[in-house]
């Protein structure tokens, strides 16, 4: 049996699978190094019952996360699965790594990532190439979900939203100026709680404020770092995985038209794909 897992900062999406045959289905919350220690995500694990009860018939672990880019932060979740799984062997790699293989298998080209955060990286149609885009979601994470949720409540608490988008805010959250301060700079993992925010846009994206919002998020990320990527592979098409790449993909395609880049596939959740391929593979 194996399991392959393609996680998030805010929630992980788990496939089990034996001889091809899918076994289970099903999400937990995110597991990410940066956030979490290994005695965190082994409870996290012991709390779901697919895991529970499947967890010494897992042979084959891939793992593909947030948080997963370097050999230390890799190493946290090795040691945690390896404890939980005590007949597995765990391969840990990026999301972007993820996506790649989601989007293109073996085929070269830009890979974008756009969900609770944003990343991009060339890919040669065999390995992901070093970037230094993953900045997180205080230099970065342009377009992506915890940007908008930051946009939406600076717009609020500086009293520039429209009153009917004011309106709509203020009777589906009820907000208070103190406790979203406080969400924001005191408790763990605000980009958590900023990404939340994402389905008022959702909800509301036919609104022309929250659309421009949408569009500017894409715009930026863009010109931040999806044109520079194609100035150094020129004709590259450029792949997007991601909830908020694929919810707004026609804000996407918008935003896009403005440049000369061509746009492939827009894969909201790469894991089916991931399963696909691994499944092959066994």
């Amino acid at each position: 049996m194996i399991a392959v897992v393609y996680s998030g900062s805010n929630y992980a999406d788990w496939r089990l699978a034996d001889r091809g045959r899918t076994i289970a289905s099903f999400k937990t919350a995110g597991i990410n190094p940066y956030f979490n220690d290994e005695k965190q995500i082994i409870q996290l694990l012991s709390k779901n019952i697919n895991l529970i009860h499947h967890a010494e018939e897992i042979k084959r672990i891939y793992f593909y996360g947030a948080g997963s880019f370097s050999n230390d932060l890799k190493n946290i979740v090795n040691n945690a699965f390896s404890i939980f799984f005590k007949h597995g062997k765990t391969t840990v790699e990026h999301d972007i790594d993820a996506a790649a293989i989601a989007c293109c298998k073996t085929r070269p080209g830009i890979i974008c990532i756009c969900e609770s955060g944003s990343n991009a990286a060339w890919f040669d149609g065999r390995k992901v190439k070093p970037n230094n885009y993953g900045l997180g979601f205080i230099l970065a994470d342009e377009g992506s979900a915890n940007w908008l949720g930051r946009q939406l409540l600076k717009a609020y608490m500086n009293e520039t939203l429209p009153a009917n988008v004011k309106k709509k805010f203020e009777h589906r959250y009820d907000p208070d100026r103190r406790s979203l301060l406080e969400k924001v700079y005191r408790q763990k993992q605000p980009a958590f709680f900023l990404s939340s925010y994402a389905d008022f846009f959702v909800d509301n994206k036919e609104d022309n404020y929250l659309k421009n919002v949408i569009i500017t998020g894409f715009t930026k990320l863009i010109h931040t770092y999806l044109l520079p990527l194609h100035k150094q592979h020129p004709g590259a098409t450029v792949h997007f995985t991601g909830s908020i790449a694929s919810d707004f993909q026609d804000y996407l395609l918008e935003a896009a038209s403005e440049t000369n880049i061509t746009i492939g596939n827009i894969v909201k959740e790469p894991i089916n794909n991931l399963l696909t391929y691994y499944s092959n593979k066994n």
